[in-house]
């Protein structure tokens, strides 16, 4: 349940993150969402990995927010490869 957890967060985080940062990304709507899911993944394991935030394995407000933040660095990330 936890890869599909993070799949489904990285819906809902992309759009988030691209409401958060506006902006033109030249992949459109749906590399945001596929950067969300990357990004809610990543963040995922990492905070796993780490030990913030305690059991990021199913629904709920802390692995929702980690989504998030791993949806924003991926996306910031992507911005910054991408302009160069």
């Amino acid at each position: 349940m936890g890869i599909l957890a993070w799949i489904i967060f990285g819906l809902i985080a992309g759009i988030i993150a691209k409401f958060i940062m506006p902006g033109r990304d030249g992949g459109g709507f749906i590399l945001t969402i596929i950067l969300g899911i990357v990004g809610a993944v990543v963040g995922g394991w990492l905070a796993t990995f780490f030990g913030i935030g305690g059991d990021v394995t199913g629904f709920n407000l802390g692995s929702f927010m980690v989504a998030v933040v791993g949806a924003i660095v991926v996306l910031a990330v992507f911005r910054l490869l991408r302009r160069n």
